[in-house]
């Protein structure tokens, strides 16, 4: 028996999984948008995340980063129509660690959400920091900073691992999940913007740099 929080916009697909979940005796959280699955989700006691990539008002990649930033650490199994290669490397890059493209069987969703219950991941306390998927923000409190994707998702990766050094290569991974040439400038532009970014919401939370290493949000 898992928790299970399952994010699905078509009604029909959410009440089904949500159906053959509880049927194994699984309880069983439903959220059909992003921005919901980040309220009820956050840092709730889940033991396994089922999240679709096409969610009415944001990606579930980035959807899954916002999670892992607000201190959810449960393991996910994405959900998606799209099964080429660059969009499983992307969803594995955002956090995920099952994939299961649509329309797909029953008994193999069961299979790979017991598999994925089985893993004990360690929380991690939350930063303070919010990041909404939906309008590519950071948050603190009442303030607020508007972010590109591409910075959203390198925070998310740091805020993901607080106190834990972020290395280049894995920043790079989580920036540009769909694979690019980054320069060692360009990642150092983008965590200066971010720096400013979360002093302006207030935070008093900091990115270091680990020289010839890559970064740590303390």
């Amino acid at each position: 028996m898992a928790n299970v929080g399952v994010c699905e916009d078509d009604a029909s697909v959410r009440r089904v999984v949500a159906e053959i979940l509880r049927r194994e005796d699984h309880t069983v959280t439903l959220a059909h948008t992003g921005s919901e699955a980040l309220r009820l989700f956050g840092e709730a006691p889940l033991d396994v995340l089922v999240i679709d990539i096409g969610l009415p008002d944001a990606d579930g990649r980035d959807v899954c980063q916002a999670l892992r930033a607000a201190g959810q650490h449960a393991p996910v199994l994405f959900l998606t129509a799209k099964d080429s290669l660059t969009d499983l490397v992307s969803g594995f890059n955002a956090g995920g660690d099952d994939y299961l493209t649509k329309p797909f069987a029953i008994p193999e969703l069961l299979v790979r959400v017991a598999a994925l219950a089985q893993r004990h991941v360690a929380a991690t306390p939350p930063t303070g920091l919010v990041l909404d998927p939906a309008t590519f923000a950071v948050r603190h409190g009442v303030r607020s900073s508007t972010l590109t994707p591409t910075e959203f998702r390198l925070l998310a990766a740091l805020t993901a691992h607080p106190g834990a050094v972020v290395r280049r290569r894995e920043l790079v991974a989580a920036g540009w999940p769909m694979g690019a040439m980054v320069q060692e400038n360009t990642i150092d532009s983008f965590v200066r913007r971010l720096r400013t970014k979360v002093d302006a919401v207030g935070s008093d939370v900091h990115i270091e740099t680990v020289r010839g290493v890559g970064y740590v949000l303390r």
